[in-house]
């Protein structure tokens, strides 16, 4: 296959039928997002949100892109904004891995970081404040852009459905700005509306009513329910431990060969626990949204 951009990479994911023991010989599906040029399911969001600011009219060619980010939507905008010559400040609380900050200064980007104990909410400050003091900047805002379901629910919800080519029993993904799991569940609603669709979260998270506090697992839990969950359905919220997500990580790796992130490692915990719950033969869809390169500064296998 001959490209002229790495952009021409992003999105058409595979899709593996995990060969793991499964309750009631049932199957798990998962989206292998680490094979999006910059590694992540954000990829697809960085070049969604920016090519819809260029489209409104919010991005000529001297604009200044700021974004408040926890590090992999920060690369998927940096590739993005690097092809159209665009100036970028990214807004990370410190605690992020230092291996996806590293990532997004080698595609050009400006790093701010924010104090950890302020978490996203901080970020978010952050960036607008520096917006406000630079003239035609632009500010996506993942967390508020109608932009970031929409482009789950435009590519990666029907490529879901063209790689199964079989009805989807449940769905289920974890949320962190929460575009990700709007976006396709909304989708796989439209297309059947007895998919279940399940929203998984770490201790810490607060969609299951428990208090915010710090986690080890990254690029999921929310300290503010996202503003797309109005717009979709959801059936189930599991909130899923540390220690269990990261269990998964270490087994994927060592019996699947698949090296994922926290986050994914949340999303078959809870995939494994749907599948007790469901009729024989069911299929769920999951998604593992990165690979566990960007965190081994975190000592994600220890």
């Amino acid at each position: 296959m001959l490209i002229q951009s790495v952009s021409q990479l992003i999105g058409h994911t595979p899709l593996i039928d995990l060969q793991i023991d499964i309750p009631n010989h049932s199957h798990i599906y998962a989206k292998l997002e680490m094979f999006n040029p910059g590694g992540s399911i954000k990829d697809r969001l960085g070049q969604y949100m920016i090519q819809d600011g260029i489209d409104r009219g919010k991005i000529n060619d001297s604009t200044t892109i700021i974004e408040p980010t926890a590090g992999n939507t920060g690369i998927g905008v940096a590739l993005t904004t690097q092809q159209h010559g665009l100036r970028t400040i990214l807004v990370v609380p410190e605690k992020f891995s230092f291996e996806k900050q590293q990532l997004m200064k080698a595609l050009g980007a400006e790093l701010i970081n924010t104090p950890s104990e302020l978490g996203i909410k901080g970020a978010i400050k952050k960036a607008r404040d520096i917006a406000a003091n630079i003239e035609n900047s632009y500010v996506p805002m993942q967390f508020e852009n109608p932009a970031n379901p929409a482009a789950y629910y435009h590519t990666l919800a029907p490529e879901l459905i063209e790689d199964l080519g079989q009805p989807i029993t449940a769905f289920v993904a974890g949320a962190g700005s929460g575009g990700t799991f709007a976006g396709i569940a909304k989708y796989l609603k439209e297309q059947n509306s007895a998919t279940q669709t399940i929203v998984v979260e770490p201790e810490g998270s607060i969609l299951n009513g428990g208090p915010a506090h710090p986690h080890r697992t990254e690029g999921i839990g929310v300290e503010f329910v996202p503003p797309f969950f109005k717009e979709v359905q959801i059936d189930q919220t599991l909130t899923i431990p540390d220690q269990a997500a990261f269990s998964q990580v270490k087994q994927l790796a060592r019996t699947q060969g698949l090296f994922v992130g926290s986050s994914s490692g949340a999303a078959l915990a809870a995939s494994l626990q749907v599948a007790e719950r469901l009729p024989q033969n069911s299929r769920i869809v999951t998604v593992f949204p990165d690979s566990s390169e960007r965190y081994m500064s975190e000592h994600i296998y220890d």
